[in-house]
């Protein structure tokens, strides 16, 4: 009457991400992933080292489902910039990385407006608002009480109004410093 399958051993890790499922988002989201590192570290080079890390890390074998492999690969980057930036230390903002060529003006001053931010803001800025982590997981994820994501956003988003508010408006020169490239 009822017949039960036997679930399929051999086929049993077919629906984990291999090393060829972590280099196909690798492959598209490169940018993607650079930027995200970039905003989090606001440094070229810590933001290389974020990716080359998060590299690593996913060719250690992970155990990842197949699906959720994006996801795992922006977490870990994640991961690796609290590791780098520690930005629950409280040491003091060093002069941050601009965005460089490649980007449109407008691209360039907002992606430079956030690397502006002090890193714990600009972490919970780009966790929760850019990549929509709920207040619970960016608190886990910096290692912090969540009820200091809420304000922290708050002043985050409070800076970056203040910072647009004496950008020029388009067509009108700008009278801040000049965009460099710093990598």
């Amino acid at each position: 009457m009822f017949r039960f399958r036997k679930p399929e051993i051999e086929n049993f890790r077919a629906d984990y991400a291999k090393h060829a499922d972590f280099c196909e988002v690798f492959e598209k989201d490169i940018k993607r992933l650079y930027l995200l590192a970039f905003l989090l570290t606001a440094d070229h080079k810590q933001a290389e080292q974020c990716f080359v890390l998060t590299v690593e890390e996913a060719f250690k074998e992970p155990t990842v489902f197949k699906e959720w492999a994006r996801s795992w690969v922006n977490r870990t980057l994640i991961e690796k910039a609290i590791e780098i930036v520690a930005p629950l230390s409280h040491r003091p903002n060093e002069r941050p990385g601009l965005c460089g060529a490649g980007q449109e003006k407008s691209e360039q001053d907002k992606i430079n407006a956030v690397t502006r931010l002090a890193s714990l803001e600009r972490f919970v800025f780009v966790m929760s608002i850019l990549e929509r982590y709920s207040d619970r997981d960016c608190a886990l994820l910096l290692g912090c009480n969540p009820n200091k994501v809420s304000p922290t956003r708050r002043k985050a988003l409070r800076q970056l109004a203040d910072f647009a508010s004496v950008l020029p408006l388009r067509g009108q020169s700008s009278t801040l410093h000049p965009l460099e490239v710093s990598a």
